[in-house]
């Protein structure tokens, strides 16, 4: 069960929050955030990809899943030729050869030394009576397991829809942090542009002018590598969709909704065992390892077979009659049944039915495992989703103390009674709060996902 890549994405989340200190910030108007918004155009908004069209879009082109598809038709394939095993095997044969020398004449029997030419064909079946119940056994293991392909296809397909979840919220994520780096950025610049006119009337300490142009240096830079984890976190999207960078468009924001549900661990692990398609098709895998067994018992078993056959020959040393004479005349019919018994075998059927034994044990502790993993998986979605609501309810107050300490320290620096350590300190926490809000709404977005993905309410 593919769940590492949670935890990969909340390491990915934070590391926005330790954004460099002196990173900068718009203002003091944003303080409680009640929806995750991107930059829209109103125009333009219809044109935008939402993460319900990803993800179908990655359902239906993702090169990985297609792949993973195969799958399930080969267990199809697999159990129609089970199915074909009870039907008669029928082969023919038909062969034709020169000789000299001596040689023995297929048609008499004796020995000859001249040049010959002789033929035979034979028309040869076989129907299996009884084998131990194989072919039945083999037919019941092949359906166990073409239904466990499907509901690990099943599996593989919630997966991927996960997976673009995770990649559509970190696309929004750095195109948030993008937006506020901009907008903080631009209150450095204006601060610089008031600074280099009082600069030239001599009116600012020369520190606090050279602290101001590197603070707007570092701003821009700051900028550049969020363009770029903007653009990787887009290629990345993109890779899911199997589709270019260029041609994923603009996506739709995600609303932070208030009525997630909140279920307790014990409760989502219920639900999550009787909705996810992993755990039944675990079942289904040791109900095919139950049959694989009595498919290796069954060679203890004789087999019967009923078995029949047309053969006929032609020789050239024959004088009467042609090609089609000869083979019409020396036709000759057979019918037989044949019984094997299973006496001394080097051990191999007993040591078969061992490791199908072992293999089943095996699909035992799998599914043990895997519950226990889900337990634990459960566990940890219920309370980072608690977490990531309490931490942004601390975040929006911290924002509005760290605003209004920003606009005081503004103030204050442009009346000339501060220095820029004072105030780029104020602005630094200001920033940083901002960013930390952003980002764990998006966190809190995510867990809100996980989830309704494990209470089996993903609707997407």
């Amino acid at each position: 069960m593919k769940r590492i890549y949670i935890y990969s994405t909340l390491c990915f989340l934070l590391t926005y929050m330790k954004v460099d200190a002196q990173q900068t910030e718009q203002g003091t108007g944003e303080k409680d955030v009640v929806k995750v918004e991107t930059a829209v155009n109103g125009d333009k908004q219809e044109s935008k990809r939402s993460l319900a069209e990803c993800i179908q879009l990655a359902i239906k082109a993702n090169p990985t899943l297609l792949q993973n598809e195969l799958a399930v038709r080969r267990a199809e394939v697999n159990l129609s030729q089970a199915k074909s095993n009870r039907l008669p095997d029928l082969n023919g044969r038909l062969g034709h050869s020169l000789t000299s020398g001596r040689s023995v004449d297929n048609a008499t029997n004796q020995y000859i030394t001249r040049n010959n030419s002789s033929g035979n064909f034979g028309l040869d079946a076989s129907v299996p009576v009884f084998n131990g119940f194989r072919i039945l056994n083999d037919i019941r293991m092949r359906a166990d397991a073409k239904t466990a392909g499907k509901l690990e296809f099943d599996s593989q397909v919630n997966a991927l829809k996960l997976d673009v979840i995770t990649a559509y919220i970190q696309v929004l994520t750095a195109q948030d942090v993008l937006k506020q780096s901009e907008m903080q950025t631009e209150v450095t610049r204006e601060q610089v542009r008031r600074a280099e006119s009082m600069q030239k009337e001599g009116a600012i300490n020369p520190g606090d002018y050279f602290d101001l142009k590197g603070q707007l240096a570092n701003d821009i830079n700051m900028i550049e590598s969020n363009k770029q984890r903007l653009y990787t976190n887009r290629v990345k999207l993109a890779g899911f969709l199997n589709v270019d960078e260029a041609q994923l468009g603009d996506l739709q924001a995600l609303e932070l909704k208030a009525d997630a549900q909140k279920l307790e661990a014990t409760a989502l692990y219920k639900l999550a065992t009787e909705s996810l398609p992993d755990i039944p098709a675990l079942e289904w895998r040791i109900k095919a390892a139950e049959k694989n067994i009595k498919i290796a018992q069954s060679s203890y078993w004789p087999s019967l077979s009923l078995n029949g056959g047309l053969s006929s020959n032609y020789s050239k040393n024959v004088t009467t009659g042609g090609y089609w004479y000869q083979m019409k005349n020396n036709l000759g019919k057979a019918v037989s049944l044949n019984l094997s018994i299973p006496i001394f075998n080097r051990f191999k059927v007993k040591n078969d039915v061992k490791l199908a034994k072992l293999d089943l044990e095996s699909s035992k502790f799998q599914r043990e495992i895997a519950l226990n993993n889900l337990r634990a998986e459960t566990a940890n979605a219920v309370f980072n989703l608690q977490n990531a609501s309490n931490t942004i309810t601390q975040l929006q107050e911290q924002n509005t103390n760290y605003a209004e300490s920003f606009r005081i320290a503004k103030v204050v620096f442009e009346l000339g009674n501060s220095n820029s350590v004072i105030f780029l300190t104020a602005k630094t926490k200001y920033d940083n709060s901002q960013i930390q809000l952003v980002v764990k709404q998006y966190e809190w977005l995510l867990q809100k996902y996980i989830n309704d993905y494990y209470a089996g309410s993903l609707n997407l």
